[in-house]
């Protein structure tokens, strides 16, 4: 009763702190806070999500790494042929050995504004040949340095599309990421709240039946003094026997909650944990045009659907690419050097050069472009009305959040009054059974009655809280704090 009494008396005060029943020594306490950071270092299932962010980020800088200057070096130590061959115009056998030594040096710079390809290659050999044939043998150095450059014509920026695929996964993993943390922390609460409440029942659960002790042993002293008739003590053993059942059962359902709650954060089963709550008797005003307005710039579903629809768009690209009317520009600048002595290699050198325009010009394709093309459209079509639709879903589900926590408002001053009103019952009540003008089953009821308001008292609070983290959920913005929940994946586009 202390406890109670505690709490009508301070009220006004802006905060309710509700430290549930009396941890054993050996309990840990766990905070909703706390829970909320256990589930998230220990969720499989937010790992699994957040592995999948970590491999999309990888792709990414992979992909942005291979648009870098990349450098190759090809070594042949040493390469020996021998052959025999038939020489028709001497009509006689030949055989000639060759040996060569050497190595190529290339680097490849993909552009990624014109999806073409700029290259340097270096190749340096020292080769050597001899043949039967008159006694031949020469040796020497050659090496072939160019510059090359390869330019795709008529058609999409393929090098630029994939690195907009590449980003386009890793935000489509941050919302992923984002969504599946909002949902464990409301999962989280939930459950919190319901071991919450199972200890508040339990320790409403106790208190009820000390009052029913106290009942039980007025009366006991009343049939023993012969001022009352002994059924009234069969009616107080019964009272008494059914508060104890219900302080049992009370007990069984909240270490159930305890359990549920373990097993979403992923701590032991057999670790013995006390959950405690602050509970703020203070509403936040809501208006529900900002709730609107927040909902739909923050939600990161609609930026889900966006993301489909560029994806439906770059479908749309690679179809118009079917058969498609392309062509290939290389072009190829380079000198050539030989001679036996390395240093001298190019005093005489040879120019290379080439200039290549190759064309692909499709003659008939039986339409298959036109459907690849009809299908990607509709795909495109179909991507919009998804945003558009959830667009409205989410504008619904924010209108009826919002309803539901003024109604849950307005069900905390109800559940105040209640618990007040049912407190002076009881207490006057009481002075009458003590007083012998009311029977210990009218008294229960009175008590029972006390009991039912104080936990509708506490289930009201924590029904408003679950109100409010809802329409967080739904609104991505803390209305308590006044400020936006996630920024990573919508602002930094």
């Amino acid at each position: 009763m202390t406890f109670w009494k505690s709490f009508l008396t301070h009220r006004i005060a802006p905060t309710l702190v509700l430290m549930v029943g009396m941890p054993l020594l050996a309990q840990r306490p766990v905070s909703l806070e706390e829970a909320e950071q256990i589930a998230r270092d220990n969720s499989p299932q937010l790992r699994q999500v957040r592995m999948n962010l970590e491999q999309s980020a990888a792709n990414l800088r992979a992909q942005n790494a291979a648009l870098k200057s990349q450098f190759s070096l090809t070594l042949a130590p040493f390469t020996f042929q021998r052959s025999r061959e038939f020489n028709q115009l001497f009509s006689t056998f030949n055989t000639s050995e060759t040996r060569q030594s050497g190595g190529i040096l290339r680097v490849d710079q993909p552009l990624k504004w014109t999806d073409g390809t700029l290259s340097f290659q270096n190749q340096f050999f020292w080769r050597q040949d001899s043949s039967e044939f008159q006694g031949a043998r020469t040796e020497g150095y050659t090496n072939n340095l160019f510059v090359s450059y390869s330019q795709p014509l008529f058609t999409y920026n393929r090098t630029r599309l994939n690195l907009e695929a590449v980003e386009l996964d890793l935000q489509a993993s941050q919302i992923t990421y984002d969504l599946r943390n909002m949902l464990l922390e409301q999962e989280v609460a939930q459950l919190f709240y319901a071991a919450f409440q199972g200890k508040m029942a339990l320790q409403v659960a106790e208190e009820e039946y000390q009052n029913t002790q106290e009942s039980y042993a007025i009366i006991k002293n009343k049939v023993d003094a012969g001022l009352v008739a002994l059924e009234e003590l069969y009616q107080a053993e019964l009272n008494l026997a059914n508060s104890r059942s219900t302080v049992q059962n009370n007990q069984v359902t909240f270490q159930n909650a305890l359990d549920d709650l373990k097993e979403l954060v992923g701590l032991p089963l057999e670790e013995d944990i006390s959950v405690a709550a602050e509970i703020s008797e203070k509403t936040v005003l809501v208006d529900l045009e900002k709730a609107l307005a927040e909902g739909l710039s923050n939600r990161l579903e609609l930026r889900q659907r966006e993301i489909d629809i560029l994806n439906a768009e770059q479908t749309l690209t690679q179809a118009g690419a079917t058969n498609e009317f392309r062509g290939t520009l290389n072009m190829t600048y380079g000198l050539i050097g030989n001679d036996q002595s390395a240093d001298r290699i190019y005093d005489n050198p040879t120019r290379n050069q080439s200039f290549e325009l190759s064309l692909e010009i499709p003659i008939f394709d039986w339409g298959e472009k036109d459907a690849r093309l009809q299908a990607a459209r509709i795909g495109v079509q179909r991507q919009s009305l998804n945003k558009e639709t959830e667009s409205t879903g989410i504008a619904i589900g924010i209108r009826k959040a919002w309803r539901n926590l003024k109604n849950q408002e307005i069900q905390i001053e109800i559940a105040r009054q209640n618990v007040r009103v049912a407190q002076l019952t009881y207490d006057i009540n009481l002075e009458k059974y003590r007083n012998g003008d009311l029977t210990s089953l009218d008294l229960n009821l009175y008590q029972n009655q006390l009991s039912e308001r104080k936990i509708n008292q506490v289930n009201a609070l924590i029904s408003f809280r679950l109100a409010l983290l809802d329409l967080k959920v739904k609104t991505l913005f803390d209305f308590e704090n006044n400020r936006r929940v996630i920024t990573t994946s919508t602002d930094n586009q």
